[in-house]
């Protein structure tokens, strides 16, 4: 996508020193615009862990390419093997939830299991992860051209009147490498001059709304508006919404989706309001291992300080400022369960299903082998 006009990706290793991943800073958008370097599987841990980079397709790609870094560091004194091993357990404790990063790494380690030098486990590892890194951008522009016909069915129904989308968190192409999964329709909308206004959710208490998706859509030129993430149901309640659309971190077999927390409460209220909610997904994301995703998904708790204090720009640099009480305990949970029964579609880059096992299967049979 594009920013001042420049094509990026959000993540990419560098042609001139293959050995050098580069990435943009989420953590410093909107009010900067920086690509920071990583040279070591501890750059990329820990890139993922403070959220350097986020979102569950481009951290996948992030710890592919961070098994390949890991092959890089191979000593004459290692155990090739054992080596590979603990750097993948690492990567993988980095962020709990989204499970395109153990599925990327496992991915990459099962590729390495049969080198024997190290030069061959390096050229396996750079093409493995390679070939995730492209697989991953033409899921989200198949899920674009999967999901578009949504849209144009709503404006149609609109006599052309602009469709309102409801989004919660980012997951445009800053999370996902490029074209983004929510977003890759809105994009191709836009760009079929369908008339289309994204509600931003801040998306607390990170805001990833509020300084990734507006940032995106600003760079976009697409209509949108920001809304504090209480404010979905009462545009809901009063038809200034034609569908919702999110993002998963994780989805199980059945079709539960664990997301940005505050995605259920959405879920909620389109339901209580017969308005459409469709999860935007590659099938990196769905875990064909776990059949009930309220019970058995992981949820990430970080760190109290996120929810006690904000952060924001001002004076020329970015701050935080605590907005309660100094005793005031707080708990921080990174998502939650949004489950089968309230999610109208899966928009995936093989189709659009709905949110069961029976239907998944028929999209992705060749998984259940």
């Amino acid at each position: 996508m594009k920013i001042d006009g420049k094509e990026y990706k959000s993540i990419w290793l560098e042609e001139s020193d293959p050995v050098v991943l580069k990435v943009i800073d989420q953590e410093r958008l909107p009010f900067f615009f920086e690509i920071k370097e990583l040279r070591t599987v501890e750059d990329v841990f820990s890139s993922i862990k403070d959220m350097t980079i986020r979102g569950a397709p481009v951290i996948g790609v992030a710890g592919a390419f961070g098994m390949y870094l890991a092959t890089v560091e191979i000593t004459e004194y290692s155990n090739i093997h054992d080596h590979l091993r603990n750097a993948a357990r690492y990567l993988i404790s980095s962020r709990p939830t989204a499970v395109n990063l153990s599925w990327a790494v496992n991915t990459v380690l099962d590729e390495l299991s049969v080198a024997s030098t190290v030069e061959e486990a390096r050229s396996m590892a750079l093409s493995a992860a390679k070939k995730i890194y492209e697989s991953e951008i033409r899921s989200c522009r198949d899920i674009g051209r999967n999901g578009l016909p949504v849209i144009k069915e709503i404006s149609k129904r609109k006599k052309g009147k602009p469709v309102n989308i409801l989004t919660h968190c980012n997951a445009g192409w800053l999370a996902c490498i490029d074209y983004g999964t929510v977003t890759s329709p809105i994009y191709l909308a836009h760009k079929q001059k369908i008339p289309v206004h994204v509600w931003v959710d801040e998306t607390r208490p990170r805001n990833q709304g509020a300084r990734l998706t507006a940032f995106e859509l600003v760079n976009e030129n697409i209509p949108h508006t920001l809304i504090s993430d209480n404010t979905g149901g009462h545009l809901m309640q009063h038809g200034m919404v034609d569908m919702v659309l999110t993002g998963s971190d994780r989805t199980s077999k059945n079709g539960d989706v664990a997301n940005k927390i505050g995605t259920y409460l959405k879920a909620l209220a389109a339901k209580d309001n017969n308005i459409p909610f469709y999860v935007a997904l590659p099938s990196s994301s769905i875990d064909f291992s776990i059949s009930n995703g309220i019970e058995e998904i992981p949820v990430e708790e970080r760190d109290a300080e996120e929810v006690t204090n904000i952060t924001g720009y001002s004076d020329g640099k970015i701050a935080s400022v605590r907005i309660c009480p100094e005793k005031t305990r707080a708990v921080n949970y990174g998502f939650d369960v949004t489950p089968a029964r309230l999610i109208t579609g899966l928009i995936t880059e093989r189709g659009i299903c709905g949110a069961s096992e029976k239907e998944i299967k028929k999209l992705f049979s060749d998984k259940y082998n």
